[in-house]
């Protein structure tokens, strides 16, 4: 067991959840003995015992009130079968790398968790994920299946939700522009180009001036035409769009290196240095829609569409009037979807129950009012992007945009263009993307080009690929 490994993987997870390996099987039965004559009459034989449920428990981090939250969605499931019986139990995130690690290297393991998408094909190496293949034989409940996260040839995770990068706008700021939104239609999305040339006329000194005007004050702008996150996972889907990527179409090497990709990210560095359309962000907090949009400073961000229902339903709420849209792109459209996936640990004495149970709790009847149509889930199942009656009953809800506009972003875009993110195939991406985080420091701020920095450490992005 590779604990160090496990706990450098971890220390980066987001958001994780676990079971405890705590299953008791009922004890075997045993032959009664023969009965005595003075015994009652064998047709007076008493009721049999009711067989002993199988006890598994559901570990997640957070705090109490999300710990009884979920326990209460675990009862409904308790509720409706007598076979199993599934506690949750909340580890605080402070100190979840070290109990999983320390559960891991003693052999117990939970049986089944919703991990962060990072770590899943390291842990299959490891050999600590379920083989989960055969989990959804004969149902029609089975995910898409760019949601599933294969390693070996095998499905040891699936996506509990279908989550595409989109673009959201603030509709008051183009009104006051008298610019017309950017669209939600996949066929008349931005190029890079127009996407830079409307942030330009979006971008505003504290004089008025837009970042066209002569007399523009980079040095004193008071509101920025648009923000791309420059997260290093999320960075990958422009390296993408210019025709690269991070690694091979095998994900069996890494091609960063390629002028393509190094292109595509410099595009994003100068939107704030070169353009000064952008505010400088240095790609290492996952907050980019609360500090853009929601702060009233962007016009236009690129983000996930779990935002729709975290922060952006408190502001809308709050009065923020947003639209949302296409990614822009630079030679090929584009998205990248994603989704905290379940696994069943090979640790678990119980795997067909934690598969019973993680295939009920994320079907999407069991987490509609939550999750889904409050907009911080998108649905698995393909039916709500090609069943019209399912799709309005997903996004005719308060939490979305306009009906038809959500529709085309969430529906036609992502199903045409959204390929999955590399992690879902490409192992060691944790420390990939750590590393690539780290170097482009230094491109953010402006002291070195995206090529300087790449060519400097392909070696070593190479080497934390391979693990090393």
């Amino acid at each position: 067991m590779k604990t160090k490994k496990l706990l450098a993987l971890l220390l980066c997870a987001m958001m994780v959840s676990a079971l405890f390996a705590c299953a008791q099987p009922a004890a075997p039965a045993t032959e009664a003995p023969a009965a005595e004559a003075t015994e009652a009459p064998a047709a007076e034989a008493t009721e049999a015992a009711p067989a002993e449920k199988i006890e598994i428990t559901y570990a997640m981090w957070g705090n109490e009130e999300e710990a009884a939250n979920t326990q209460k969605t675990a009862d409904v499931f308790n509720a409706s079968q007598d076979r199993i019986h599934v506690s949750v139990i909340p580890i605080p995130w402070e100190t979840y790398v070290e109990k999983l690690n320390t559960m891991a290297a003693a052999g117990q393991l939970p049986d089944c968790a919703i991990m962060q998408e990072p770590g899943v094909i390291q842990w299959a190496q490891q050999g600590l994920l379920y083989d989960i293949g055969d989990m959804y034989a004969g149902s029609d409940s089975k995910p898409l299946d760019n949601l599933a996260f294969k390693y070996d040839g095998k499905t040891v995770a699936y996506s509990v939700a279908f989550e595409s990068l989109l673009m959201y706008y603030n509709k008051d700021m183009f009104d006051k522009a008298g610019i017309p939104y950017p669209s939600a239609d996949k066929d008349k999305a931005y190029s890079w180009d127009e996407f830079v040339a409307t942030a330009k006329l979006l971008t505003l000194d504290a004089n008025g001036k837009n970042a066209n005007d002569p007399a523009f004050d980079k040095d004193n702008i008071v509101q920025y035409g648009c923000m791309v996150e420059n997260l290093a996972w999320q960075l990958e889907v422009w390296c993408l769009s210019n025709g690269s990527g991070y690694y091979s179409k095998d994900g069996k090497s890494v091609i960063i290196n390629d002028p393509a990709a190094m292109e595509a990210i410099q595009k994003i560095a100068d939107l704030y240095l070169v353009d000064h359309v952008a505010p400088l962000s240095t790609g290492m907090t996952d907050d980019g829609v609360s500090r853009s949009l929601i702060a009233g400073t962007v016009a236009m961000t690129t983000n996930g569409a779990w935002n729709i229902g975290t922060c952006l339903s408190a502001a809308r709420d709050a009065g923020l009037n947003y639209g949302v849209a296409v990614l822009p792109y630079m030679k090929d459209k584009v998205t990248i979807n994603t989704g905290g996936p379940n696994v069943v640990f090979s640790q678990s004495k119980n795997p067909e129950a934690a598969m019973e149970f993680i295939k009920w709790y994320t079907s999407p009847e069991n987490s509609w009012d939550a999750l889904i149509a409050t907009g911080i889930w998108m649905p698995t199942l393909s039916g709500y992007y090609t069943d019209e009656t399912l799709t309005h009953k997903w996004l005719d809800n308060p939490a979305y945009p306009a009906y038809e506009e959500a529709k085309s972003v969430l529906v036609d875009y992502a199903m045409e263009y959204s390929v999955p993110a590399s992690w879902y195939y490409v192992n060691n991406t944790v420390d990939f993307n750590n590393l690539l985080s780290s170097i482009l420091g230094d491109v953010w701020n402006g002291n070195k080009t995206v090529e300087e920095v790449i060519t400097a450490n392909y070696d070593a992005l190479v080497a934390a690929f391979n693990g090393q």
